[in-house]
């Protein structure tokens, strides 16, 4: 098969592909997790249900692969923020408020039956881990720059902030998450 072939195919399944991740995800939204069904999502991709079914076999494996797609989102702009330019204090504070914002988000959109669903699994373990290096990552380069505490280790530090932060998810409003933040990071400071 020629290679211009074999790309436009490609193409077409990725674009078919995400198409019925972003139809599951939006009816999920608007109907559900209980209601939606395969025709529903076949119908708002614009396919066939043979077409559908080509591609995963139930709803549940839907959501799962889009979950996957959302974490490894979450997990790039991260480690964006954390390869970015600024100084390590910098780019840790801008990491640890991309996170809270993700875990506030999450509890703003999500159900406890969504979460039941998707936050299983070895994905999000595999996601859990790569997190809390990202962050010790950076915890490094800020006590490098001898502005980190040095009396906790910077894995336990990283554990520290994953798990303070994760209660940006209970907080209500965007300016209790920053504040959520403001004290996560005073905890992480060198005492002076």
């Amino acid at each position: 098969m020629p290679k211009l072939w074999t790309q436009t195919i490609e193409e077409h399944r990725r674009t078919v592909h995400d198409a019925i991740l972003e139809a599951a995800w939006q009816l999920v939204a608007e109907h559900g997790l209980l209601a939606v069904t395969m025709s529903q999502i076949a119908e708002k991709a614009g396919i066939g249900r043979a077409t559908l079914y080509k591609y995963f076999p139930d709803v549940e494996a839907i959501l799962y692969a889009s979950h996957q797609r959302h974490v490894a989102g979450h997990l790039h702009h991260l480690a964006e923020l954390r390869d970015g330019g600024g100084d390590p204090a910098e780019r840790l504070e801008a990491v640890l408020h991309a996170y809270a914002m993700i875990a506030y988000r999450r509890e703003q959109h999500g159900t406890e039956e969504m979460g039941a669903l998707l936050h299983r699994g070895d994905h999000v373990s595999r996601a859990q881990q790569q997190l809390v290096g990202l962050i010790e990552d950076v915890l490094r380069e800020v006590a490098a720059a001898g502005e980190l505490r040095d009396d906790v280790a910077p894995d336990e530090l990283a554990s520290y902030c994953l798990h303070a932060l994760g209660a940006a998810g209970s907080l209500s409003s965007q300016a209790a998450v920053q504040r959520l933040v403001t004290v996560t990071l005073a905890g992480l400071h060198r005492q002076r």
